[in-house]
């Protein structure tokens, strides 16, 4: 019996919402938010907090490290010592005051693509260069071209690579293996690695994220890891994130540089909705994972029987389908505006994840059942309206 009701169906036109700022007979299921209400327990937290009727400056409190502390011993069995922890105001700010404070204008910046796109925004916009590393893609499956890596990792203007742990767009769960091989090579070439952990706890049931820092001492002591509760307990507007920095040199610099960029100050809200959510979100975070995944099973599902040119990347990890559209001899933008403008239907065109992603699109299955069907059935008629043309 579900305690939770993922099946209600929210509106959120004339919120200020981002994602469903569209017109009246458009669709989205795009960025990465979710069309479920957060957890009761977090919303009476906020509610409490805006009792108070007091709103002024604030700061972390021993609560707020002991929930993240507690939750990552006992949900990742990942120890983290109260001085590694920083307060940044998202994953975001945290990958932007790195790319800063870590590298200079003109060095190198190694992401593995298909990636994140906002990864190459925080690179291009200080002024350093994106240095892709395409992920090996074979009988859809991604894995890492190492030999590819190793010659950027030695290339001397490289100072830093990006990591995406699990992996957005590709829904990968990177294995132990994976992680410690490269955590070595990043160690042995003295480049350190930013990794982004936003979707860590979007995974299949019975399966688990190994956060990048718990592999052993070299990727602990060459790692900043960057957390937060918003991705998974749809609290993004709320802007409360966490790093996670146990070398203390790079600790020092990052502290150094998001104090400078002013993102280093939680506001009113950020701390009580990130203790609420990891001290009793916790049930409501495992119903949400059964249902998300249960969407993810119907999409396949839905994509085998009715739209077979569409091929969906098998993943354990977030919320966000990677489809390959190859079959359709089209590109991503091509197959995105035309599914707009014909069915009112707005996914991601994969291109601008790098790599090989312009052979895909993009899918946010984080809304009820009954939504997500809507979606399916207008990417079927615009598929079909597309092979019509």
């Amino acid at each position: 019996m579900s305690k939770y009701n993922f099946d209600e169906l929210t509106d959120r036109r004339n919120t200020g919402s981002v994602k469903w700022n569209v017109k009246e007979d458009e669709l989205p299921m795009w960025i990465a938010d979710m069309d479920f209400k957060t957890a009761p327990e977090i919303k009476a937290a906020l509610e409490k907090r805006v009792s108070s009727g007091i709103y002024g400056y604030t700061e972390p409190g021993d609560d707020w490290y002991d929930a993240y502390i507690r939750f990552f011993e006992e949900r990742h069995h990942f120890t983290i010592a109260r001085d590694w922890l920083v307060f940044c105001t998202g994953v975001v700010p945290t990958i932007s005051s790195s790319v800063r404070k870590l590298t200079s204008v003109g060095d190198n910046v190694i992401v593995l693509s298909p990636v994140y796109n906002i990864f190459y925004n925080s690179i291009i916009n200080n002024q350093r260069n994106i240095l892709q590393v395409p992920l090996l893609y074979k009988e859809n499956e991604y894995s890492i071209d190492w030999e590819n890596l190793e010659k950027a990792l030695q290339d001397e203007k490289t100072t830093l690579l990006i990591f995406c742990n699990p992996a957005n767009p590709v829904s990968k769960i990177w294995s132990r293996e994976e992680l410690e091989r490269l955590g070595k090579l990043c160690a042995e070439n003295n480049v350190p690695v930013l990794s982004d952990e936003i979707h860590c706890e979007l995974v299949r049931p019975g399966k688990e994220y190994i956060p990048f820092a718990s592999v052993n001492d070299t990727n602990l002591n060459n790692s900043i890891m960057a957390i937060a509760p918003t991705k998974t307990f749809n609290l993004a507007g709320i802007q409360t994130s966490a790093i996670v920095i146990a070398n203390p040199e790079l600790r020092k610099k990052v502290v150094r540089q998001i104090n400078t960029d002013e993102v280093a100050e939680p506001n009113v809200f950020s701390c009580p909705a990130a203790i609420a959510a990891f001290n009793q979100g916790r049930e409501w975070l495992d119903e949400l994972r059964e249902y998300l995944f249960a969407n993810r099973d119907f999409v396949k599902s839905y994509l085998q029987t009715n739209i077979p040119e569409l091929t969906l990347v098998d993943g354990d990890a977030t919320y966000l389908l990677w489809i390959n559209i190859d079959k359709l001899n089209t590109n991503s933008e091509e197959f995105t505006t035309f599914l707009r403008e014909h069915t009112g239907l707005i996914v991601n065109e994969g291109k601008e994840y790098g790599g090989n992603g312009d052979h895909f699109i993009r899918l946010n299955v984080a809304c009820p059942r009954a939504r997500l069907l809507e979606g399916l059935q207008r990417l079927h008629k615009g598929v079909i309206e597309f092979l019509q043309r």
